[in-house]
């Protein structure tokens, strides 16, 4: 009997193996014609496939799911009225179907930004409302926030705040700590891919290293990134625009104070807020910052102090904060956006030399901030008629600043565009080759005098 039982179980498993390899083989067949459809970008051939394997064995690879979406936004690309609307809301379904077969594959705040980014996009067909939208959003901000990183779903969500503040949906204050929050998360992303971008970026004097072709793709792809945050940052900027004046800010914070003097992120926000929109000269602004360096000094107060000092003519006073910020701020990247407030406030008061100083300190600590290159190259310029003994000296400081501008393009992607602008607009101005023919100057070394002190070689013909 024990026997028959053992032969009954054996012929049961390899019936159930021969049947399970049966499966296994037809379901990669129907994964292998869908993908060479797909790869091939016949996604109108690939879907009969793809939905045939989605219903069968939605588990089998993960490749359903990421070929899937690429054939389900041809098909929604392609269709109009209620067809598109079906295809729109079984790409939504199919992402909540990804999360249920391989939940570690899927970050709840990315694809959930993804599904409101998919709404949005067809809001009018969808027929959903700017409401409805923001709150989509705001839910996978508040479920996921770390893995809600995409540039354009971010701007997204801000662009639907600016919106519900203008229906008077949505409080002043709501839609300036929306401002903060979405800026903030923002900056941290730069931050990170700052980081990882530092890491292949030469420092000056140094060769720039050479990149292996996975290193060359992973500085695109960070270079991509910083370019889409660069621009959303702009966007919201202008957004937000007069909405946040001084005449807006000032009576909202005011009322507000009392109940948030003890909320550091709160007076955090409002000193930055009204030193970038040049509120500082307002009484409240002194009144925050003192507050916040009592309850929670740091680095940004102590700038700030240096600031107040500094309008009050205590230009040594000043300094002395300023480097205290400087040396409260351990992290490489935060204290590259403190030397280089300093340097430009050096600059802006004339004291170019002080200011290539700090600029330099800035670039040490976070050698792809290409924009302290440009600041520099900008004051040469500005210095080409006082730093030259005759007017082919004078000229030839715009070869030092071309240099300058060239060095932002290397090292900031962000800044090609404008880098080469500057680049162009310096070299018109620098001596022509029938300078440099006249006056004997071809192949020499030449020192530009003043404060620049600086040695530039003179181009051969």
């Amino acid at each position: 009997m024990k026997t028959k039982i053992t032969f009954l179980i054996a012929v049961l498993l390899l019936s159930f193996n021969s049947s399970q390899a049966q499966s296994n083989e037809e379901d990669m067949n129907t994964l292998s014609i869908m993908t060479e459809y797909a790869k091939a970008k016949n996604y109108e051939a690939a879907y009969a496939p793809f939905m045939e394997l989605r219903q069968r064995n939605p588990k089998f690879h993960r490749g359903i799911f990421t070929y899937g979406e690429k054939i389900l936004k041809f098909k929604i690309k392609n269709a109009s009225g209620a067809e598109k609307v079906g295809y729109v809301n079984d790409l939504l379904k199919m992402w909540e179907e990804r999360a249920v077969h391989f939940a570690s594959k899927t970050p709840k705040g990315e694809f959930m930004a993804k599904a409101c980014q998919l709404k949005y996009n067809n809001r009018k067909d969808l027929n959903l409302s700017d409401q409805q939208l923001y709150d989509c959003f705001d839910m996978a901000y508040k479920t996921d926030q770390a893995t809600f990183t995409n540039p354009k779903s971010l701007y997204t969500y801000f662009k639907l705040a600016v919106n519900l503040y203008d229906a008077k949906s949505l409080s002043a204050e709501a839609l300036f700590t929306k401002y903060d929050e979405v800026s903030e998360k923002v900056e941290s992303e730069v931050k990170n891919y700052t980081v990882k971008l530092n890491k292949f970026v030469a420092t000056e004097g140094e060769e720039a290293p050479t990149l292996s072709s996975k290193d060359a793709n992973k500085v695109r792809s960070y270079s991509s990134f910083l370019k889409g945050y660069s621009q959303i940052s702009k966007g919201m900027d202008k957004d937000l625009g007069d909405r946040a004046n001084c005449e807006n800010l000032i009576p909202l914070y005011s009322k507000n104070y009392d109940a948030n003097k003890n909320d550091g992120v709160w007076l955090q926000r409002v000193m930055n807020r009204l030193y970038a929109k040049g509120c500082n000269d307002d009484p409240l602004f002194v009144k925050v910052l003192q507050q916040k360096n009592t309850l929670e000094p740091n680095a940004t107060t102590a700038f700030y102090l240096g600031i107040l000092k500094d309008k009050e003519g205590k230009a040594s006073e000043a300094l002395s904060y300023y480097n205290q910020a400087v040396d409260l701020e351990s992290d490489n990247y935060e204290k590259s956006k403190i030397l280089y407030r300093i340097a430009a406030n050096f600059k802006k008061k004339g004291n170019y030399g002080k200011a290539r100083s700090y600029y330099q300190k800035a670039l040490k600590a976070n050698p792809s901030m290409g924009k302290c290159h440009l600041a520099i190259a900008a004051m040469y310029a500005k210095s080409a008629n006082n730093c030259g003994s005759d007017a082919f000296h004078k000229r030839a400081v715009y070869w030092l600043a071309s240099k300058e501008a060239a060095r932002a393009g290397r090292v900031d992607p962000t800044l090609k565009k404008s880098a080469g602008k500057s680049v162009a607009n310096y070299n018109a101005k620098a001596p022509s080759k029938s300078d440099i023919f006249s006056g004997g100057h071809a192949g020499k070394t030449i020192k530009i005098a003043c404060w620049i002190q600086r040695s530039i070689k003179v181009p051969s013909l």
